[in-house]
């Protein structure tokens, strides 16, 4: 009863803040002017025609409201206007178009970060002050220290460039589908096709960005897993386990490792979001098609349907991904109990 109180109050603040943020997000960007230029050649009279249409110049609380019934009742959220890229198409089938490769590269850099950091952490808690524990202590701060970008730029240039082992740049989906002739592959712009991106060749042009997202997040897992992992092994349970005889491993395995995992687990989600935010500048330096790269250039571009959509989506996943953590604690240890006093 206590848990399912809480997660109604914790749906209720969540919902809460999420309008509260997006509604000043939308009244921040409608204070900024409407940038009407075009490019050359292109009748700017068009432009304006579309925006006066869609209400862009009434006054902010009359577009807003009709901003939240058009999401709600019709599912619009809008068509870009200043990227000649996506002029003219509608918000939600570009993002849609846009999510696969950053659900995947996130997910691909977590399955390779999770295990590497956890098993690196756990080993060197139990070579606790010796070389290998100040070896994996020492590159793991150095790791931590330097931002994903610089480890792009330097995958970029010495794994891509110089030792060309793998893409220098992300699959093209006319190259997908030249590679694969038998598989009848089709690509549809404004639609998921998840088989243009299960193939090797997707996947090693994948591999640049997801090792560059997964080197800090080794390096996290694996500081934060030394540290809670240390600070049980040297508790008073773990002594009394070993008095009534269990060897080393044994009192390891079935004590420290499940109670230093109750705050570990939740970080690995908190470390996913986190990921899948830096995704944006990494997406950037790869030329990745995903979400980040697109969320860039429309705040490069002020084109505000996409800055909207895409803002409202990162901000979901924050407050969502809160909620989640917390949780865990109860499904890692049952004796916590959110919300019971």
């Amino acid at each position: 009863m206590y848990m399912f109180k809480y997660i109604c109050k914790r749906i209720g603040l969540m919902i809460m803040t999420f309008v509260i943020i997006f509604v000043t997000c939308f009244v921040l960007v409608k204070l900024l002017p409407i940038d009407t230029s075009v490019g050359f050649g292109e009748d700017t009279s068009k432009i304006i025609a579309q925006f006066e249409a869609r209400g862009y110049f009434d006054p902010i609380p009359e577009q807003l409201v009709r901003y939240v019934k058009r999401i709600v009742l019709e599912g619009d959220f809008g068509i870009g206007f200043r990227m000649p890229s996506y002029r003219g198409r509608a918000v939600w089938d570009v993002f849609i178009e846009k999510l696969p490769p950053t659900i995947l590269i996130n997910i691909y850099s977590s399955l390779l970060a999770v295990p590497i950091g956890i098993a690196l952490g756990i080993f060197a808690a139990l070579k606790k002050n010796k070389w290998q524990d100040h070896l994996i202590s020492t590159t793991v701060m150095v790791f931590i220290s330097v931002p994903s970008f610089v480890y792009a730029s330097l995958l970029l240039f010495t794994i891509c460039f110089k030792l060309q082992l793998l893409p220098l740049s992300f699959a093209s989906f006319a190259d997908i589908i030249r590679a694969y002739p038998e598989k009848n592959l089709v690509y549809t712009p404004g639609t998921f096709n998840w088989s243009l991106y299960f193939n090797k060749e997707m996947f090693l042009s994948m591999l640049p960005a997801v090792f560059a997202m997964s080197f800090g997040s080794i390096a996290g897992y694996a500081r934060f897993t030394r540290a809670e992992l240390t600070e049980v092994l040297t508790s008073e349970f773990m002594l009394l386990a070993r008095t009534k005889g269990l060897t080393k491993a044994q009192a390891t395995v079935h004590h420290a490792l499940r109670n230093s995992m109750v705050p570990i687990f939740p970080s690995i989600v908190g470390e996913f979001i986190s990921v899948l935010s830096g995704s944006l500048v990494i997406e950037k330096i790869f030329q990745i098609p995903g979400v980040g790269g697109l969320y860039l250039n429309a705040i490069n571009s002020q084109d505000y349907d996409f800055f909207m959509m895409l803002s409202g989506f990162y901000l979901l996943v924050g407050l969502a991904a809160g909620l989640v953590i917390d949780l865990s604690y109860g499904v890692i240890d049952p004796r916590i109990r959110m919300g019971a006093k």
